[in-house]
């Protein structure tokens, strides 16, 4: 039985057996694709970058990736700076109000983005993984539009019980120790950013479903116009 290639355990070492370099003839580095080129070209569709050039020195090869690394990423990073902006701004605006309304905005914040904004942020999440494949490896590209859809009813499903606590959120405050005014003033506060949520929710889809197209819509938008 221990020679049997038939059982599980033998079929199971063989599939993730390293081939020896008697057998490849070449010896394995950090270089080395973990699966044959065949599966790559197969699997793999989406937009690829040729960093490798015999003829360019080191400096072109760094040059070129940052540079590809600085396209990829100066979008997210002004995405996420305006998100920000909106808090940011608020509290600034209600620092120079007064101490009280400054904790008010604070504690508000600070209790909304441990409820609602978690939904958002951590929901979406999902969306990175399910709509980058979706776009590069499933024939029908109608599919990242029924995750984007699937996206928007569920996590308004789940935002519907952080709505109901913020408009109830006072009884809640003065249960966990807070002051009165901190209480009563950031209930008000999130009864009023309570619909934004919502809307909050909905951006971050978006954002997610146009990361996962990439390059790729922008140029498939150019050529429609």
């Amino acid at each position: 039985m221990a020679n049997d290639t038939s059982t599980p355990q033998a079929w199971l070492s063989s599939l993730f057996r390293t081939p020896k370099s008697s057998e490849t003839g070449v010896f394995p580095d950090e270089r080395t694709s973990l699966l044959p080129q065949a599966h790559h070209e197969e699997w793999f569709t989406g937009e690829t970058y040729e960093l490798e050039d015999g003829n360019a020195s080191n400096f072109q090869l760094v040059s070129r990736e940052f540079w590809v690394l600085l396209k990829g990423s100066v979008p997210v990073i002004v995405a996420y700076a305006l998100q920000n902006s909106l808090q940011t701004i608020s509290v600034l605006i209600v620092g120079r109000l007064s101490p009280e309304a400054l904790a008010t905005a604070a504690f508000s914040y600070m209790f909304a983005m441990a409820t609602g904004w978690l939904i958002a942020l951590g929901g979406t999440t999902a969306i990175d993984t399910l709509a980058s494949a979706s776009f590069t490896g499933s024939k029908n590209r109608h599919d990242l539009g029924i995750i984007l859809q699937r996206s928007f009813i569920v996590l308004s499903l789940f935002y519907i019980p952080v709505s109901i606590l913020w408009f109830c959120s006072a009884p809640l405050f003065r249960a966990l120790g807070q002051e009165e005014y901190i209480a009563r003033d950031s209930a008000k506060f999130l009864s009023v950013l309570a619909p934004g949520g919502l809307g909050y929710i909905f951006f971050e889809a978006l954002k997610k479903y146009l990361q996962a197209q990439g390059t790729s819509y922008n140029e498939r938008a150019h050529s429609i116009h």
